[in-house]
């Protein structure tokens, strides 16, 4: 068999279109073992002060009841690192033997305490050796060696303490905290995480100590997926063994936004065969954690083989940059326009205005008008099921083909047409027609789309390996230069809202993340019977899930955006509370990114990726900053939300919210 991807250079996963998982060294953690044949490991991290040893311990239990196979504790320094002991031995005590974990940033001798007591540490090489300021530093080959040589001493001692004592690590780099050094040599970039990890692994591998995951943590899921996948390809091409990665989203923030934000990236990386262990961080207690990560873990524990999809010879896409598919305009879909939102209503007959608050538009009887909030979606799928009144102008509506011919209205109505009706129609919309397709009919189809400028497809799959099946649909599309804007149709009948959330963020934002797909259509034709009451639960699921996916995966920012970290022992306020305050004052700033550190360790740098951000930076103490820059600092907790408000205001980012 031809390689599926001739560059060598492109070479990040065994297969595209077969699920294959990447092989890899197995690494012993207690009586857990991370890679190898085994399965792909649940973890989660404390939030309670870790010298708080009941507390951490109360929290550990509940979190490994919940389904947490390795539990991670924070050491910020020494104190901490040996209280792990006391949490260790009275964890031993009631019975639990779940292998533990210490979260090191800047204290190497806590890391070595922590690395005699527990059966792993982590380690963070943006701040274990080096320092954030951001400053640019002109570095000669000679004096970026001198660097090198002074992290090897700083780092050497805890590489031999874990071989000594049969101790693992994490080499875990975060985006929000690349040194200066990475940043001055690589820049802020997939590759300058990458390289941040290889120079610590080069000197384990010199003391041949092979006890390693390694981690490529981003709150942007396009830089988070671009950086594993371009770690396997630099691991491969540098002769390294094949360690195991821990995949992760950081700061992914809360509810629907949280796992929808962690499974866009996660997802997309299990979906390519990457992934030993999961951890999804949400600003929730920890113990909601785990059955997120294990509902995302469990679509892949029988996936054999994605079935007949024709193999990819060679990959269109550079699968280490997001570049988005070049498309011709058609009405408002493709080109230079965000992906669209098509939802689905078709099963609600003779739907009202008041209903239509399901897809994010409001009627006002009294004023006889209609308002929109950030998630009013761009289209509505109908179906046989015409809506009987008119519609506001920010939203159009879909018709299948054969209603929509008998129906007078053939300007502000579109058509939706199967592969056959489409073959025998002559009657055409003048701007805009739908044509839905199967992925095993685009290759058929290529003739009928060749020179259409008033067609988009609507691309689904009956696979169930629906990632695979359709990206394998786009290749054909592309190599066949054929442009025309495809929205990306999938359905998941009768299921929670999580797993829908879950796997609609997987299917279609993996492949908004390599820059396939003109908007996203979530829907119903599937679901089995249901009340009125519970059909219109699903319609407001599916819209706004739509919209999150598309936020998450970083192509339509619709909503206020917030980089907010899980809470842990260094988190210095209430970060939930504090969370939903923010949220409550700020969540109509459309496209605004707000980020809501507990603590300095990710922050400057997460900032870095929001327009304004909160970090906690001492007991009841805040620095507001914009950007990276510092506006603020030690502003008391209690009026720091309203000097942030402050600080928007003054940038011209703020508006007032509108009643609706």
């Amino acid at each position: 068999m031809e390689p599926i991807i001739k560059s060598l250079d492109q070479i990040y996963c065994d297969s595209l279109t077969r699920y294959s998982r990447r092989k890899t060294i197995p690494v012993q953690i207690g009586d857990v073992i991370i890679g190898g044949d085994n399965h792909i490991v649940v973890q989660s991290m404390t939030t309670v002060d870790t010298m708080d040893t009941i507390g951490s311990v109360e929290q550990s239990i509940r979190m490994i009841e919940s389904g947490c196979e390795l539990v991670r504790i924070t050491a910020p320094s020494i104190k901490e690192a040996e209280n792990l002991k006391h949490i260790k031995d009275e964890l031993r005590k009631r019975g639990y033997s779940t292998p533990l974990v210490a979260d090191i940033h800047f204290t190497p001798n806590a890391a070595e305490v922590a690395a005699r007591i527990v059966e792993k540490v982590r380690v963070n090489p943006g701040n274990y050796a080096d320092k954030k300021k951001f400053e640019v530093i002109e570095y000669t080959d000679a004096s970026y060696q001198e660097e090198l040589d002074r992290i090897r001493e700083r780092f050497l001692p805890l590489v031999k303490i874990c071989k000594e004592n049969g101790t693992a690590m994490r080499i875990g780099t975060n985006h929000g905290s690349l040194s200066d050094r990475i940043m001055s040599r690589y820049g802020d970039t997939p590759l300058g995480m990458v390289e941040s990890a290889l120079e610590f692994l080069r000197i384990c591998e010199d003391e041949n100590y092979h006890q390693i995951v390694i981690s490529m943590k981003s709150s942007n899921t396009q830089v988070m997926v671009q950086a594993y996948r371009l770690l396997v390809q630099k691991l491969n091409e540098g002769g390294f063994k094949p360690y195991p990665l821990h995949l992760g989203v950081t700061e992914a923030g809360e509810a629907e936004d949280g796992r929808i934000k962690s499974a866009v990236g996660i997802g997309t990386l299990l979906e390519d065969g990457l992934g030993d262990t999961v951890r999804v961080s949400l600003t929730e207690d920890p113990e909601f954690e785990a059955p997120v990560a294990k509902a995302l873990i469990d679509r892949y524990s029988n996936r054999q083989d994605h079935g007949s999809i024709p193999e990819i010879i060679s990959y269109p896409i550079h699968p280490f940059d997001h570049e988005k598919r070049v498309t011709q305009e058609v009405y408002n879909f493709g080109d230079h326009n965000v992906p669209r939102v098509i939802t689905d209503i078709s099963k609600i007959e003779a739907i009202t205005p008041k209903e239509m608050k399901a897809v994010g538009h409001f009627y006002l009887p009294e004023l006889d008008k209609w308002k929109m909030n950030d998630q009013g979606c761009d289209f509505v799928y109908s179906g046989k099921n015409p809506i009987p009144f008119m519609l506001p102008n920010g939203m159009k509506e879909i018709q299948d083909a054969a209603v929509w011919k008998e129906n007078s209205d053939h300007t502000n109505k579109f058509p939706l047409f199967n592969l056959e009706q489409f073959k025998n129609s002559s009657d055409f919309h003048a701007e805009l027609n739908f044509l839905e397709i199967e992925d095993t009919e685009v290759e058929s189809a290529l003739l009928l789309l060749k020179d259409r400028k008033d067609l988009v497809l609507i691309l689904k799959t009956a696979n169930l390996h629906a990632m695979p099946a359709i990206r394998r649909a786009f290749v054909s599309l592309i190599q066949a230069n054929t442009p025309i804007p495809v929205v990306i149709k999938v359905s998941y009948p009768d299921q929670s809202a999580d797993q829908t959330m879950l796997y609609a963020a997987t299917d279609v934002g993996g492949l908004l993340i390599d820059g396939l797909g003109d908007g996203i259509f979530i829907s119903l034709e599937k679901e089995q019977e249901h009340t009125r009451e519970e059909v219109l639960e699903q319609v407001k699921l599916h819209n706004a899930t739509g919209f999150g996916v598309l936020q998450a995966a970083r192509t339509r920012m619709s909503k206020t955006e917030y980089i907010s970290c899980p809470s842990c022992g260094r988190t210095l306020f209430d970060l939930q509370e504090t969370t939903a305050m923010i949220r409550k004052r700020t969540d109509h700033l459309k496209g605004v990114k707000i980020g809501i550190m507990g603590c300095i360790v990710n922050g400057p740098g997460e900032m870095a990726d929001a327009d304004f951000g909160y970090v906690g930076s001492g007991k009841g103490k805040i620095t507001l900053y914009k950007g990276k820059e510092v506006v603020k600092r030690s502003v008391p907790s209690e009026r720091a939300v309203d000097e942030l408000i402050n600080i928007i205001k003054a940038d011209g980012m703020w508006n007032e919210p509108e009643e609706i």
